[in-house]
């Protein structure tokens, strides 16, 4: 089977380029030899490290390229994550929402199939975007999602004729190899207790929620004795935002950041090393709950939230504009606490996550081999 893919990739962020590797690596276990090739902003790089063919994704150039591979292939995976949103300018056919529905219509007129692939959807608030949405997101003959949010989301868009089935994050089908070198950078005695701490710059509430983070990380050296991590998910801009964090506190000293070159298993093992992960972006806490670590988010965005409540530790959790720096202190104090409590009650229902993951490829299977729709 002949497979493109199209989605956030080459950019750097360790979220997307997690979900790629959770898609390729899935695909080969679970297909025939498949035939994989992905729209790629640094095209070189991601054939390298996943073992694909690679075309530019962008339309400056390789647009024969681009055309070429969609007309050979069976299938055009877009996703997962959240591709499908306006949130980022959008002017015209500008922007990420107008880009990967684009991609879609140029995979119609090649002749090829379309699967919307363990996507979050949303937001889209624009007039513009909702029309791209009815006019172009229609068009794709399957969709899975990784919440219900999304599935309703996408009947308010009046997107209805492609079948939607709710899976969960493919990255939930993530398989990790052993890999210490993250952790090893620190140069760590190897009794801290360790807390991931995953932040992300936002639009609102950036410096209000600096400022309570560090005060939060601050009470927690001095209370229980941790040692804060800070994980760049997406540099360098998280990269940024860390040092803010550590630029209000009063032991900063007593704080480390990795580096920013790590790639997703390096950064996945590191998380499954801690005690406690703290964070904004969606797939630290993924990472986090595979490796069974309590984690609590600060849910800039329904995305978060969703998985929250899936994983079970949305109680102790919040949303980034509406959380108070005594709350989160209190939750990572009685997480820290009650580890094994709460890693008992994390650990089933991680595992129907992941379930609902491989989902994902067994439906693409159903639906477009063995004689399917």
């Amino acid at each position: 089977m002949k497979i493109v893919i199209s989605g956030f990739y080459g950019l750097g962020n360790t979220g997307d380029e997690a979900i790629l590797k959770a898609i390729v690596d899935n695909l080969r276990a679970e297909l025939d030899n498949p035939d994989i090739t992905v729209f790629s902003l640094s095209p070189d790089k991601t054939s390298k490290e996943h073992g694909v063919e690679s075309v530019y994704r962008g339309w400056r150039h390789e647009n024969k390229e681009k055309v070429a591979a969609l007309r050979k292939a069976d299938l055009l995976i877009s996703g997962g994550g959240g591709l499908l949103q306006d949130t980022y300018p959008t002017k015209f056919l500008f922007g990420p929402l107008p880009y990967y529905l684009l991609i879609v219509l140029l995979a119609k007129l090649c002749g090829t199939k379309v699967m919307f692939f363990s996507q979050g959807i949303g937001p889209v608030t624009s007039r513009w975007g909702k029309f791209l949405m009815r006019a172009l997101a229609n068009k794709a003959d399957f969709v899975t999602v990784r919440d219900e949010y999304s599935k309703k989301y996408l009947k308010n868009l009046k997107v209805t004729k492609p079948e939607t089935v709710v899976t969960a994050d493919i990255v939930f089908a993530f398989k990790p190899t052993e890999d210490h070198v993250a952790y090893a950078s620190l140069g760590l005695k190897g009794d801290e207790r360790l807390v991931a701490v995953a932040p992300r710059p936002w639009f609102d509430h950036e410096d209000e929620y600096i400022e309570k983070l560090a005060w939060v990380l601050d009470e927690l050296i001095e209370q229980r004795g941790v040692l804060p991590v800070f994980v760049p998910m997406e540099p360098p801009y998280d990269t940024n935002v860390s040092k803010k964090v550590m630029a209000k506190m009063k032991n900063p000293s007593k704080t480390r950041l990795l580096g920013d070159s790590f790639t997703p298993n390096e950064f996945y093992n590191f998380i499954s090393k801690t005690e406690l992960t703290i964070a904004l972006r969606l797939h630290a806490l993924i990472f986090a709950a595979l490796s069974n670590v309590p984690h609590i988010g600060l849910s800039y965005d329904q995305k978060v939230e969703s998985f929250l409540k899936r994983s079970g530790m949305w109680d102790r959790s919040f949303p980034l504009g509406d959380f108070t720096k005594e709350a989160l202190l209190e939750n990572a104090i009685y997480v820290l606490d009650n580890g094994a409590k709460t890693k008992e009650m994390i650990a089933p229902n991680v595992d129907e996550l992941r379930r609902e993951a491989l989902r994902n490829v067994d439906l693409l299977r159903e639906r477009f081999l063995n004689g399917g729709r």
